[in-house]
This record gives C-alpha cells, structure tokens and sequence, in this order.
C-alpha cells in the first residue's frame, strides 16, 4: 500500500505562476524557461525532467514537486498547485496512488481538461492489490512516458511536432544507451543479494538482477511510516549485519529511528550504503541522475 500525499487546501487565492521561478517555502511549483507554446505540469521534477526534454525551448514545463530535500510523500498541495494544473495543456503525474493530489485538485477544477499522462497506467504494471508504484525506475515505463508526452504536445501544438518528435528520439537514444548500461552490468549483478529501506528502486534492482532479501514487513512499514515489529525489525538487523548481503539501498527521503539502526548495522558490517532518492538531485536531469544511480548500485553489488 502506498502512502499518500497530504492534501491541504489553503483559503487565500494563488497569485498565479509568474513568481515560479523555484520552489519557496510555501511550496510554490518552478518552471522551466520555456516559450509561447503549450504548458506541461509535472507531478515532481523527475517527470518534469522527462516532460522537459522532449519539450525542449517549444514548451514550458512546470514541476510541483521540486526539493531535493523532500518527502513527496509528504507534500501539502496549495491553490497554487491547482492553478498551475487548471492552466496546463498536459499534465504528467505517477498515478498509483502516489500523487493523489493531482487528480483531485483536476477533479475540483472546473472546466479544466488538460491531457493527463499517467505513468503507472503506460507502464501495465498496476494489475489490482499490493505493488511498486514507483515506476519512473522501470525505463521502459520512462520511454512510454516520453512518447506520450511528445503526441500530447503535438496534439496541442501540431506546428512544433517536428520538434517534439526530435527532441523525444533524442532523449530516447539517451535511454538506449543507460538500458544498455543495466543490461551489461546485469552479467555481473544477477543473484548479488542486497536489501533496501523501501521498494523505491526496486524496478532498478530486477533489472539488475539482483536478490532482494529484505522481509517484506520491514520495508513496508518504512513506507507507511509505522512501527516495524520488533521481530521483523531483529531480522532485517541480523540480515545487514551478518554479511547475508552486499548492499543497502536506502532512500534518503525517509528515515527514522528504526531506519537509522538498520543503517548503523550495515555500515559496522562493512556492507556498503546506497543513497537513492524520489526526486532529483540539484543540478541533474533524469538521465544523469538515473545514470549515476545505476553506477552506485552496479559498484555496490559487484564491490
């Protein structure tokens, strides 16, 4: 089960998108530099980065969710959110239950009908009851998006589709070369066992190959933010401190007292500590960003 974005509705009225130059501390979406033509809103800036690319100078791209330092889990949703979503032309959200806000602030919004690109839906994987939403770590699901991104744009700006198509083929060569990248580190990588805070970069880890020992309560209850039973809390201790594995991928935007023991254990036992993140880094797009990741994990298991 995933857990969802608080959503907070304030009384006061947005000003409007012309201040979004960053993310402030009221949460305020950032824009991209972009021209006349159609407006795209991101759920976070992973997708804005995705949209960003194949929109290229042709189009501005919007992303809600920004901080590197942030829970998106946790992201309170303003006016301001729903303006920049009942101005868009194209609207990209995870879907899953992982952005709830989007579809109800859309939903709330009168006369707004922008096209919603969806990835949890491109990506077929959600088939009813328990599973991974976070999906921009699956690249094929990353290569749907963008092509659902270029044919919405062109359909809103049929003049600049030659560019959206160029852009699109250009940032999907990008993904030819990192598939590449995972699918030679795989020779490698296949059957290393590894354990990880929460199922953020499983998609990552299957391509891989890797062999996911964490019990499966532990990094549940991470990602609910409850308590993880006690038993379950010694075993995942006696898994990373006892050599079973090579790596603990952790995400960063999460942590707790449970986590942090979990963290010290494996760093006593010598098992080397993977950073990942839900949103990106300052300074990178997705693909350096998913590159650098994908090298960190590759170095960790083949260490």
């Amino acid at each position: 089960m995933s857990r969802h974005p608080a959503l907070l509705l304030t009384t006061a009225l947005a000003l409007g998108l012309a201040a979004c130059g960053g993310d402030d501390a009221t949460g305020a979406p950032s824009a991209a530099p972009g021209g006349d033509g159609p407006s795209v809103v991101a759920s976070t800036d992973v997708y804005g980065s995705i949209a960003a690319a194949v929109a290229g100078d042709a189009a501005t791209v919007t992303s809600i969710i920004d901080d590197p330092s942030a829970d998106p889990h946790s992201y309170e949703a303003d006016t301001r959110t729903q303006l920049a979503l009942t101005r868009a032309d194209v609207v990209v959200e995870n879907g899953g239950g992982y952005d709830d806000f989007v579809d109800t602030m859309l939903d709330a919004a009168d006369g707004a009908e922008p096209v919603v690109v969806n990835a949890v839906e491109l990506s077929g994987r959600d088939a009813g009851g328990e599973f991974n939403e976070h999906v921009w770590y699956d690249l094929p699901t990353v290569r749907a998006v963008a092509g659902a991104v270029e044919a919405a744009l062109a359909e809103a700006s049929p003049d600049d589709a030659a560019v959206f198509e160029a852009n699109a083929d250009a940032f999907e060569a990008q993904l030819d070369q990192l598939e590449q990248r995972v699918a030679e580190a795989a020779a490698r990588t296949t059957g290393a066992p590894v354990a990880v805070t929460e199922p953020v970069p499983g998609y990552l880890l299957d391509a891989l190959g890797a062999d996911d020992r964490t019990p499966e309560a532990f990094s549940e209850a991470v990602e609910e933010e409850t308590d993880v039973p006690a038993d379950v809390l010694q075993e995942t201790l006696d898994l990373v401190g006892g050599g079973q594995v090579r790596a603990l991928v952790h995400n960063e935007q999460t942590t707790g007292p449970q986590t942090e023991r979990v963290l010290a254990a494996a760093r006593e036992a010598g098992v080397a500590v993977v950073p990942v993140t839900e949103t990106l880094p300052e300074g990178e797009d997705y693909v350096s960003w998913m590159t650098s990741t994908v090298d960190a994990v590759v170095a960790a298991l083949t260490a």
